[in-house]
């Protein structure tokens, strides 16, 4: 795999989101239309306790990703109320179509006292071309369960062969590495599957094999099919000391498979890292590959989790 870095794209530092979201455009996600391409992105809102919480705002681009032609100021959609999987925020959400419906598998989030959050997986539908977006219900579609215990999220779906595919991943352990630290989570990439969307048989176990070491972090993968092969892109970092020191930060890594069963890990060949100097130079995560008028793209988040945007990048046949 080989990509050319089209630069950063968008900056939310530069653009009213709402009157309360003014920095992060996290895990972009695009959803393309004839004219333009719709991507979609977690903003961060501080409540009345200075908290964090997490809304989805979108911005319409021209397909050169050089004009910027709309930024959304309303809610896209609504977070859940009290005491819901959602109540605290929505990051990420991917969207996509199935026939003549636009759905959004939503991760939403909550927080906890020992632990600083819990997360589950959604669904939504749009009846309005995707500027807004209803719940199907006020609870998750994938959850938790008797070894998959927390943090449940970070969903792609795609559909092959008439079956739905859901790549997500889950909590395997908390943990605090010196004392007095705040616990600091570990997650695995896993995959389920589906007749309909809505229910879906989990395969328990992990999908991807770790590099790091046994508490390696794996987040939002998103997988695209070509030249016979599934291609499946995702980020990594250490589970510590990830926030501040570069060279524990995410990167994105890369597997491929054949049969959507069996994955070779090879990171080697993800075709792109970070540049020394650039607004990616410290870190890349949550990316998204998706195609457009024959050409493959990846968008992505640098440097501290996407506080000031996101880019894209062109795969090269």
């Amino acid at each position: 795999m080989k990509w050319k870095k089209l630069g950063k794209i968008f900056d939310p530092t530069e653009h009213r989101l709402s009157d309360n979201c003014v920095e992060f455009a996290q895990s972009p996600q695009a959803l393309v239309f004839d004219n333009f391409v719709r991507i979609y992105f977690s903003t961060r809102e501080i409540d009345k306790t200075g908290k964090y919480l997490s809304h989805i705002s979108f911005v319409d681009m021209d397909k050169s990703f050089k004009e910027i032609i709309k930024v959304s100021t309303d809610t896209v959609i609504e977070l859940g109320g009290l005491g819901c999987f959602d109540e605290h925020g929505i990051f990420p959400m991917n969207v996509g179509r199935v026939k003549d419906k636009i759905f959004a598998y939503t991760t939403g989030w909550n927080r906890k006292v020992s632990v600083s959050t819990d997360a589950s997986i959604g669904l939504a539908m749009s009846d309005d071309n995707g500027v807004t977006f209803k719940k199907i219900g006020k609870g998750p579609v994938l959850t938790s369960s008797l070894n998959e215990p927390f943090l449940v999220g970070d969903a792609f779906v795609a559909v092959y062969d008439n079956t739905y595919h859901m790549w997500y991943i889950h909590g395997t352990k908390w943990a605090s590495h010196e004392p007095g630290d705040a616990p600091d989570r570990v997650y695995k990439i896993a995959h389920a599957t589906s007749d309909d969307g809505v229910s879906w048989c989990k395969e328990g176990q992990q999908l991807i094999e770790d590099k790091l070491n046994a508490d390696e972090c794996q987040a939002l993968p998103t997988v695209i099919h070509l030249n016979d092969k599934y291609h499946m892109f995702f980020c990594y970092r250490y589970a510590t000391d990830f926030r501040k020191n570069k060279n524990r930060a995410y990167r994105i890594g890369y597997a491929h498979s054949v049969d959507l069963v069996n994955w070779i890990r090879d990171d080697e060949n993800a075709g792109i890292d970070v540049t020394e100097g650039s607004w990616d130079s410290d870190m890349q995560c949550y990316p998204h590959v998706f195609e457009m008028d024959g050409d493959v793209y990846m968008m992505y988040n640098g440097n501290e989790f996407g506080r000031f945007g996101f880019g894209v990048a062109k795969f090269e046949k």
